[in-house]
C-alpha cells in the first residue's frame, strides 16, 4: 500500500458515531470512514475550516460538551461507537470528565450499538526501563513528569470502560495506542520541528527509549479488526506497530531527511520508552504495512514540501 494512500475499509454500510473528529487520529479516521459509512462527529467544533473539511467527506458534525456536557441532541442509534476524544490541559476536573467519565456515558447512550472502540495509551503502562509490555502488566503514572493528568485520566478511563460494558452489555475494546504518526502529525513531527528550529530534543534518561510507531495508514487499517475483537468483558489489546523504533533512531532519520543536525537534553521531565508484546495485537489485528523509515518521509514530505529531502 503507498503511504498516505486510504486503507480500504472492510467496514461500510454501517452508522458509526465518532468522539475526536478533528483530533490527530481521529481526523483521518473518521475520513476514512465516512467514505462508506454514515458518519456522525461530536465534538465542540471550534474550527470552522476543521469543520468544513469533514462536512465535504460527508460527516455529519454534532456540536456537544464531551466534558460533562448532555448527549440528548447526540443519536444514540448508532452500530458503532469510536472514541477518539482526549484532553491534556493538566486539569484533573476536566481531564477525569473527557478521558474517563465520557467513555461510560457514551456506552449508556448508545446501549444498542454493536460495538464500540475506546481507543487508550501505552501511557498506562507503569515505567520500567528496557521492559516489553504486556496487556496484563502493572498500570502507573507513566507521563508525570510531562503530563501530570494524562496515564491516571486515561487508566480510569478503561475501568470505566470496562465497568460499562458489563453494565450495559455492550462488547467493548479497549485499544492501548502507542505513538501514532502520519501525514496529520504526531510525536515524530513534533521532534522534526524542533530539529529544523535548531533545539534540542528533550530525552528520558533511561535511553534507549524505544516505542512501536504506527502510521495512520495502519491505523485506519486496524479499526474494522479491533471493531470486531469487541466482546464482554471488554476486550484489551496492544496498538502499535510491528517494528520497535527509539526515539534515538527515529530522530536521526529526521535529521538525515532534513540534512540537519540532532541534537538531545536529557530531562525526567518528558515521558520513557514505551515497548509493547505483540502477540495480542498480531492475532487480532494481524501485521502493520507501513516501513518506519517510509513513513517518516511521507510525514515530513506533507508537513514541509518547500524541503528537498535526503534519499
Amino acid at each position: 500500500m503507498m503511504i498516505g494512500q486510504t486503507a480500504e475499509m472492510e467496514l461500510s454500510g454501517s452508522r458509526i458515531l465518532l468522539t475526536g473528529p478533528t483530533s490527530q487520529v481521529g481526523l483521518p479516521v473518521t475520513l476514512a470512514l465516512a467514505a462508506e459509512n454514515d458518519v456522525i462527529g461530536i465534538a465542540r467544533f471550534s474550527d470552522p475550516v476543521a469543520t468544513a473539511r469533514l462536512e465535504a467527506a460527508g460527516v455529519e458534525c454534532i456540536r456537544a460538551d464531551l466534558i460533562g456536557g448532555s448527549l440528548d441532541d447526540v443519536p444514540s442509534d448508532v452500530d458503532f461507537v469510536c472514541n477518539f476524544a482526549v484532553t491534556k490541559i493538566g486539569r484533573w476536573d476536566k481531564d477525569l470528565a473527557a478521558n474517563a467519565e465520557l467513555i461510560g456515558r457514551l456506552i449508556s447512550h448508545c446501549r444498542t450499538a454493536k460495538a464500540v472502540l475506546h481507543c487508550s495509551s501505552t501511557g498506562v503502562y507503569a515505567h520500567r526501563p528496557g521492559a516489553r509490555f504486556a496487556e496484563g502488566d502493572a498500570l502507573g503514572d507513566n507521563h508525570a513528569g510531562m503530563l501530570p493528568t494524562y496515564s491516571i485520566s486515561k487508566i480510569a478511563g478503561e475501568t470505566v470502560a470496562r465497568f460499562a460494558a458489563s453494565e450495559f452489555g455492550v462488547p467493548t475494546t479497549i485499544a492501548r495506542l502507542n505513538v501514532p504518526y502520519g501525514d496529520n502529525g504526531g510525536f515524530p513531527l513534533f521532534h522534526l520541528e524542533m530539529i529544523l528550529a535548531g533545539q534540542p530534543i528533550p530525552i528520558h534518561p533511561d535511553q534507549p527509549c524505544v516505542y512501536n510507531p504506527i502510521h495512520e495508514t495502519d491505523v485506519i487499517a486496524s479499526i474494522p479488526k479491533l471493531l470486531d475483537a469487541a466482546s464482554v468483558p471488554a476486550t484489551t489489546v496492544n496498538w502499535g506497530g510491528d517494528e520497535e523504533v527509539s526515539l534515538e533512531q527515529w530522530a536521526a532519520e529526521l535529521g538525515r531527511l532534513v540534512d540537519k543536525p540532532v541534537e538531545f537534553a536529557t530531562t525526567e521531565s518528558t515521558v520513557g520508552g514505551v515497548a509493547i508484546d505483540l502477540t495480542r495485537k498480531l492475532e487480532l489485528l494481524g501485521p502493520s504495512t507501513v516501513d518506519w523509515r517510509e513513513g517518516l518521509r511521507s510525514m515530513v514530505a506533507n508537513a514541509h514540501p518547500e524541503l528537498t529531502l535526503a534519499g
